[in-house]
């Protein structure tokens, strides 16, 4: 039995993903796709998210499709902006405080929860090292949540992106400030970009 010609348009179009909410938004069965895999043409990588079979999957993309809510932050954003030289063994991720996520995602990930009026501040999007684009703080958002949960970090990885933001050359330091005041540790930033700049 081959894909569907409007499935396999929208995996291609979706750099050969697929989740059931596309398929059901296509009028489909959510049972068409755990068929495929039966068929051996499609493989199930993550719940509810699936790839063609033999191709290879961009985790970071497949995680975002989980939640509308996740946001790569901390390590993986600061990974994802080229401000650190460590690529993250946990994907770090922020959800507003009011959503709840599966038990099987804060098993794989490191989760923060921040204010749902603070979820969005600093939202932008990187590409991962498979070209897809994911969503992601900005440095200065990143600036401020390290500096935040600075104790939840390896402390060389804190000092590592630091030094690579005193030397970012679009970093932003209206925006920074803008940040820390929302955040209310315009001391705590004030001092560190003291000691930097």
């Amino acid at each position: 039995m081959p894909i569907n010609s409007a499935v396999m348009e929208e995996i291609k179009r979706n750099h050969n993903i697929i989740t059931t909410k596309q398929v059901m938004a296509l009028g489909f069965s959510k049972a068409l796709l755990p068929k495929y895999v039966k068929e051996g043409l499609v493989e199930r990588v993550r719940q509810g998210v699936y790839i063609l079979s033999g191709e290879s999957h961009d985790d970071m993309y497949t995680l975002m499709l989980r939640s509308e809510k996740i946001i790569f932050s901390h390590e993986t954003a600061i990974f994802l902006l080229g401000l650190s030289d460590r690529t993250p063994f946990t994907h770090s991720i922020t959800i507003p405080s009011n959503t709840s996520v599966p038990n099987s995602l804060t098993d794989e990930c490191k989760c923060y929860y921040i204010k749902p009026e603070l979820h969005l501040l600093g939202l932008t999007e990187a590409a991962t090292t498979f070209g897809n684009a994911v969503r992601c703080y900005n440095a200065e958002r990143c600036f401020c949540d390290i500096l935040r949960d600075r104790k939840r970090m390896d402390e060389d990885t804190v000092l590592n992106f630091i030094k690579h933001y005193a030397a970012y050359e679009k970093k932003n330091l209206h925006r920074l400030a803008e940040y820390a005041q929302a955040f209310h540790m315009e001391d705590k930033v004030r001092t560190y970009l003291e000691v930097l700049l």
